[in-house]
């Protein structure tokens, strides 16, 4: 009872020192068996050296993307820096440091000075740092044979070998699909070579990580040199950052560069927003090429598309056996109306029985446009002025009341709301170009008195987030299915029309914005969702899930109903993710005001990082942040948080959220943690 009591006092006093220690804005991290490591000091950067190609810059962005802070030196800049010991490398406070903790270079002698090259090498040496090669012909200088195979692997499915599943890209299952989006555009072009032998006696080996096979010819497309005292990673296939095959290893790369410690914060983050929820939605009228309500002439008419109790069943057991939980956002007039004309709705009673199923979010009581007050007797339509020309703004009282009307219509059901997430309809109290260039400025003090933290914007025209009044944007990213399509012809039809040619029967958006929309062949409206459509929208979609982006994407309950087109797309995105991802990566799915919380935090980390100081010395890393902002760490798992006063003697508990192999976290105060033995080797 002594010794447990003595225990708890000095873990209270420990408290106490850590929060005087939290006012220095650091961060310790203490490997394992510090006390033997070699005085130097290595700041927590990466060197990335640019020769302006797709793959450095890949890997560049993948640094931003997982807000890993780096130096970019332009080797096509006239005027840039010699790189030299004292470009790399000084002294402080007599202790040896290293610039950087890593290097990304474009091959293993990016430069044409040799004292350049020699500086390099002589750097990576003394402190042990790891250099990318991005892309490089296989020879013997980064020990490689000759290629057998040079040409291009769209289509391939490369494999991870198990050193590479067990270390860097223990996040992955093993294959990597190389993208093949077009029949006739060479895509992914490669080199295939085996490695030259280990030589033990000359202190060379190579390791293979990732295989391909083609025209009979196996070779390593990715690896890992080391020699003479240095590790190199060499690949040898051209990409970009959009390329699927990299979007897979990328995070392996950061994680083999760094060796597994390094600032900033990675996660695949997937949420829907399934919007209108309750209300029924106008059809597209494929007779007309329009939609009622929206820009049909007048007369022209289509039933409209509501869900029903057995669509409400089908939700529910697809998100069962698919363990992903969809974002209901509810507009509760049209439960009323559909009360007030039938004298009950089934709909609202099969909702409301599975509601503990959904996270359900406020979109207004009726759906109203929030923003100018609509002139739609001209197309495209435009605000409202008065005499005096000033555009005439929906009121801040009508704002306040479709917010709180709808959110207690959903408190009276039952429902599980957040009251600080907002949907307007159509995004609308928001800017929209061309016809409302600035925000309603009734909206800000609309949110301000109704408590609103969280409003969704459209990501496809407002992309970055920014306030609205004392709330923050969560930017949403459009699906490829459409609200107005119930049917997968539907979709299909609107789609030719949407992104064809006049000549071959489309509207010609496509012909009048060709820096912004591709003309395609018309699909078939009998196989052309499935066949071409979801194809494509997954490999967009996917494209946002694997680069760190909390922004939700969203569609409409009319992809819920009749054909249920929403279920295929979603299968084909989590499936293609699940066939590369391991299950120790999962989607992160959550609802709005944590997806918003999580970009705030990215962007306040991002803009603050190069103010940042971190570096490992004598086993010990220090970070020291401005005030108020969190910094994230990424440490190997095995890392444990020691940070009261008895340190790790007590078992002290893993640091931070276990994701991909690794433990990761922000950090607003002090903490001390011990990696696993040689996590730093």
């Amino acid at each position: 009872m002594y010794w447990e009591a003595l225990v708890r006092h000095l873990n209270r006093l420990a408290i106490g020192v850590l929060s005087v220690a939290a006012m220095t804005s650091s961060v310790l991290l203490f490997p394992a068996g510090a006390a033997q490591a070699a005085a130097q000091r290595i700041d927590l950067k990466v060197l990335v050296i640019s020769d302006g190609g797709s793959s450095v810059s890949a890997i560049e962005e993948q640094l931003q993307t997982e807000g890993v802070p780096h130096k970019t030196l332009d080797l096509n800049d006239a005027n840039r820096p010699v790189v030299n010991k004292a470009f790399l490398e000084d002294t402080v406070g007599g202790v040896p440091r290293a610039k950087y903790q890593a290097v990304v270079s474009s091959g293993p002698n990016p430069f044409t000075v040799a004292a350049e090259t020699t500086a390099l090498t002589d750097f990576e040496k003394k402190f042990g740092v790891r250099q990318v090669d991005a892309y490089v012909y296989p020879n013997a200088a980064v020990g490689m044979n000759a290629p057998g195979f040079a040409g291009a692997l769209d289509g391939t499915t490369a494999g991870l070998s198990g050193t590479g599943l067990s270390g860097p890209f223990r996040y992955l299952k093993g294959p990597v699909r190389f993208d093949d989006n077009s029949p006739t555009v060479p895509e992914s072009y490669a080199y295939l070579a085996s490695p030259l032998p280990d030589n033990p006696a000359q202190g060379t080996r190579f390791e293979p990580y990732l295989t391909a096979t083609a025209q009979g010819q196996t070779g390593t497309l990715a690896g890992v040199y080391t020699h003479d005292g240095r590790s190199e990673m060499v690949l040898t296939f051209a990409y970009n950052f959009n390329q699927w095959q990299f979007r897979t290893i990328g995070h392996g790369i950061v994680t083999w560069l760094t060796k597994g410690v390094h600032l900033g914060h990675n996660r695949n983050y997937f949420s829907v927003h399934v919007d209108d929820v309750f209300l029924p939605d106008s059809r597209w009228s494929a007779q007309n090429n329009c939609t009622p309500g929206e820009d049909c002439p007048s007369g022209v008419t289509t039933p409209d598309i509501r869900m029903t109790p057995a669509d409400v069943t089908q939700a529910v057991n697809w998100q069962a056996q698919n363990g992903f939980t969809l974002d209901m956002v509810y507009n509760g007039a049209g439960s009323d109306e559909a009360v007030a004309q039938n004298g009950s709705d089934p709909l609202t009673t099969s909702f409301t029985s599975s509601k503990s199923k959904f996270r359900w979010v406020d979109h207004t009581y009726e759906h109203p446009y929030l923003g100018c007050k609509q002139d739609l007797t001209v197309r495209p339509w435009r605000c409202e002025t008065d005499a005096a020309g000033n555009v005439q703004y929906v009121s801040k009282a009508a704002i306040k009341d479709q917010i709180t009307k709808n959110l207690n219509w959903g408190r009276g059901k039952g429902l599980s709301l957040s009251a600080d997430e907002l949907v307007t309809g159509e995004h609308s109290g928001l800017k929209i170009l061309p016809q409302q260039p600035v925000d309603n400025p009734n909206l800000g003090p609309a949110l301000n008195e109704t408590g609103v933290k969280w409003i969704a914007s459209d990501a496809s025209r407002d992309k970055a987030q920014r306030p609205v009044g004392n709330a923050l944007t969560l930017p949403r990213h459009p699906m490829s299915v459409f609200f107005n399509t119930g049917t997968k012809q539907e979709m299909a039809d609107e789609y030719n029309w949407i992104y064809t040619s006049r000549a071959d029967g489309g509207s010609g958006i496509c012909e009048d914005n060709p820096g912004t929309v591709t003309c395609i062949q018309p699909v078939d409206t009998a196989t052309g969702y499935e066949g071409y459509i979801i194809p494509v929208d997954a490999r967009i979609t996917l494209s946002h899930i694997v680069t760190n982006d909390p922004r939700a994407h969203y569609v409409h309950q009319s992809n819920l109903a009749e054909d249920r087109i929403l279920y295929p797309m979603l299968d084909r995105i989590l499936g293609d993710y699940r066939a590369a991802f391991a299950g120790n990566a999962p989607v992160v799915n959550q609802r709005m005001s944590a997806l918003g919380a999580e970009l705030k935090r990215q962007v306040a980390w991002r803009n603050a990082m190069a103010g940042v100081t971190a570096y490992v010395q004598n086993g010990k890393v220090t970070v020291q942040r401005p005030s108020g902002v969190s910094v994230p760490i990424t440490v190997p798992e095995g890392t444990r948080d020691c940070s009261g006063l008895l340190g790790c003697l007590l078992g002290s508990p893993a640091y931070g959220q276990q994701y991909a192999g690794e433990r990761s976290a922000y950090t607003d105060s002090s903490v001390s943690l011990t990696l696993p033995s040689g996590a730093m080797g």
